[in-house]
């Protein structure tokens, strides 16, 4: 019986969901072996560089499907998020578990929520999305990047650096460390990033073999939604690199679409909602519906400013 070579990053949050995966797998009556490797991404690395700054679309999943080309593993785990919205057509997204919670976190030095937090305070946070949050809603507080895995982002809390940083509910919750919450954002003010908290497992097209026992823990619903999610910035900005929310909501066979884009410096905000049955056409209604209310010039300038930086 074939045992299955699972890629993913280094990191103790991407083997916990690694291990996560293969824990379904076994529960869902799958009885290969795993074996796991790790592989470094270029986005694991110049850490003291801007995301924006790093280039490409692929930063954290370029090596892993140099790995699957290769065959030196059968299919990696990945925080759907990290992904690009356009994929090689050598590759599939063949599987996507059940979500965890999809919101934004805070996480203080001192226990201060951000309301509370004195003029200049500074929140540690990479993306453009979450910056432009702090911008809109917390004029007084400044935002420096912040990157690495967790645990050094709350190390760097703890020294100082910050006085406070913004991660995934989700991320702190596999790793068991909901405890350092101060407050969950709510999603009417700060949209998730298309995928949040969705993990995806990625293989060759054409391995029918691992394409039909991954499927077996697919979830449906979390599937439903991270597509739509995923079209709507895809019509916005294929490349993924501005301040842009989407979180769908399935009910049933029914989707409601919460989508907001915004100007980096969180001046401009526009939100949309729209609803249907199919992915792609929810996901055009609220395109068509940002784009009347300027999103497409929001966006591209915020392209001109990230490339300016």
């Amino acid at each position: 019986m074939r045992t299955f070579i699972v890629g993913t990053r280094g990191s103790e949050l991407a083997l916990k969901q690694t291990n996560m995966v293969i824990e379904l797998l076994k529960e869902a009556g799958v009885k290969n072996e795993f074996a796991i490797k790790t592989i470094a991404t270029k986005g694991d690395q110049n850490l003291s560089v801007a995301l924006h700054q790093v280039g490409g679309t692929g930063i954290f999943s370029d090596e892993l499907q140099d790995a699957l080309r290769k065959k030196t593993i059968d299919f990696a785990v990945h925080s759907l998020k990290d992904l690009p919205l356009i994929m090689d057509e050598a590759f599939m997204l063949a599987s996507f578990p059940k979500r965890e919670d999809h919101r934004d976190a805070f996480i203080s030095r001192d226990g201060k929520t951000l309301k509370d937090l004195p003029e200049g305070a500074v929140v540690g946070t990479s993306s453009a999305r979450r910056a432009a949050f702090i911008h809109a809603y917390y004029p007084h507080l400044k935002t420096e990047p912040i990157r690495g895995p967790v645990d050094k982002r709350l190390e760097q809390l703890r020294e100082g650096k910050y006085d406070g940083i913004i991660l995934a509910v989700a991320g702190l919750k596999r790793l068991d460390l909901e405890h350092v919450i101060t407050e969950y954002l709510p999603e009417d003010k700060l949209t998730p990033a298309a995928g949040q908290a969705a993990l995806a497992i990625e293989c060759r097209s054409d391995d029918h073999e691992v394409i039909e026992v991954v499927r077996k823990i697919n979830d449906a619903q979390t599937e439903k939604s991270i597509l739509t999610e995923r079209h709507f910035v895809y019509l916005l900005d294929e490349e993924d690199k501005t301040p842009i929310g989407a979180y769908a909501k399935v009910e049933g066979d029914r989707i409601t679409l919460y989508g907001s884009v915004s100007s980096l410096d969180g001046k401009t905000l526009i939100k949309v909602k729209s609803e249907g049955t199919d992915p792609k056409e929810v996901a055009q209604q609220a395109y068509e519906k940002a784009v009347q209310k300027g999103a497409k010039e929001i966006v591209e300038r915020a392209k001109q400013e990230l490339g300016k930086a």
